[in-house]
């Protein structure tokens, strides 16, 4: 299996590259928001990748982000979901879009993707809302990997107060809800307040956790 893959970019097309690896190229399918982000050519290039194995086709895919490749992988594991069906909802949505579409179960933002139904949407959210947190959490620290509860940052003292308060009970399962939503680009105080209240008001496994704490992060009208 080709796990990683660090090289020079040879040429870009319009939804791959070639990665010359020793001077062995290998051609890379990426979602338009990789593709976005990649270097020009003859310059270097390191990509996580997942090789889709058929009797007829031995086809990589590339991914800046561990978090992305997990998507599509879980992606690829729902019925009628394809390769071009994953990339085109990592594409849309990105990788922390799928993971606040599928954790808070809008379905109708996974449709917006190309080629993807409302049936087969509404089967992605339903399949793998439970899987999301774990993915969600993917890149946090070694502590909150372990379930230790996660420390505020210096200078965040104002915080202190929440995260002890989330600490006592269910400190495992807070803090991986912790680390996802400051993996997914919340401020470290927010979150921490929102994973509080979502536990204050019952909340007592991930999935729920983090879904509350979004739904409480959430823009108020």
């Amino acid at each position: 299996m080709i796990g990683k893959l660090t090289g020079r970019l040879d040429y870009r097309a319009a939804d791959h590259v070639l990665i010359d690896v020793g001077g062995v190229g290998y051609m890379v399918y990426c979602s338009e928001r990789t593709m976005a982000v990649l270097p020009n050519a003859g310059e270097a290039v390191s990509l996580f990748t997942e090789l889709l194995v058929r009797e007829d086709l031995l086809q990589l895919f590339g991914f800046t982000t561990l978090i992305e490749k997990e998507w599509h992988r879980l992606l690829m594991t729902v019925q009628g979901v394809g390769a071009k069906a994953s990339m085109a909802i990592l594409s849309t949505l990105g990788p922390d879009g799928v993971s606040r579409a599928v954790t808070l179960g809008d379905w109708n933002a996974i449709k917006a993707a190309k080629g993807v139904g409302p049936k087969t949407a509404q089967k992605v959210v339903l399949e793998l809302k439970d899987k999301a947190p774990k993915v969600m959490a993917m890149g946090g620290s070694l502590a909150a990997a372990q379930g230790e509860v996660v420390a505020a940052p210096q200078g965040k003292d104002a915080d202190d107060d929440v995260i002890e308060a989330i600490a006592p009970s269910n400190a495992s399962t807070q803090a991986e809800a912790l680390s996802a939503l400051t993996n997914l680009g919340y401020a470290h105080g927010d979150a921490a307040s929102a994973v509080a209240q979502a536990a204050g008001d019952g909340a007592d496994d991930t999935a729920t956790l983090i879904r509350t704490a979004l739904k409480l992060l959430a823009p108020k009208d």
